[in-house]
């Protein structure tokens, strides 16, 4: 059986979600970059999911790695130390969708399957638990 955060500290982890994916928001606004370009990327780490054509175990390690805040963290740090906006831009726009699924209660994967997250059963599947 897998271990899952729930009451205050769940609630805490999405307010996080909520504070931290509008900041993201709020900082992307000042790059002067095209609100296309967040339109068109917001949901781009979501294509993590096609891991899991490979099975759960692969699958959760490829969804983790791009619903992480160290892919975001890092690619900011690359931006700050080359100027770019379009890096920087990137970078919040990956971090803004990391933190909106953490406010809706999509957290990390276990190798399980998709449903089990650190933050709960996600899905038709937590209907059936």
């Amino acid at each position: 059986m897998q271990c899952h955060v729930t009451g205050v500290p769940n609630r805490l982890l999405r307010l996080e979600g909520v504070l931290l994916g509008g900041l993201s928001v709020w900082l992307f606004a000042s790059t002067d970059v095209s609100w296309w370009l967040f339109a068109g990327l917001i949901l781009a780490p979501d294509l993590a999911m096609l891991g899991y054509l490979f099975g759960p175990r692969l699958g959760s390690a490829i969804y983790n790695a791009a619903h992480s805040l160290i892919g975001p963290a890092l690619l900011g740090v690359a931006a700050l130390a080359s100027e770019s906006a379009m890096t920087l831009a990137l970078a919040l726009i990956w971090a803004a969708h990391v933190e909106f699924d953490r406010a809706l209660g999509y957290g990390l994967k276990y190798a399980t399957r998709f449903a089990d997250t650190h933050l709960g059963v996600i899905g038709s599947a937590r209907r059936t638990e």
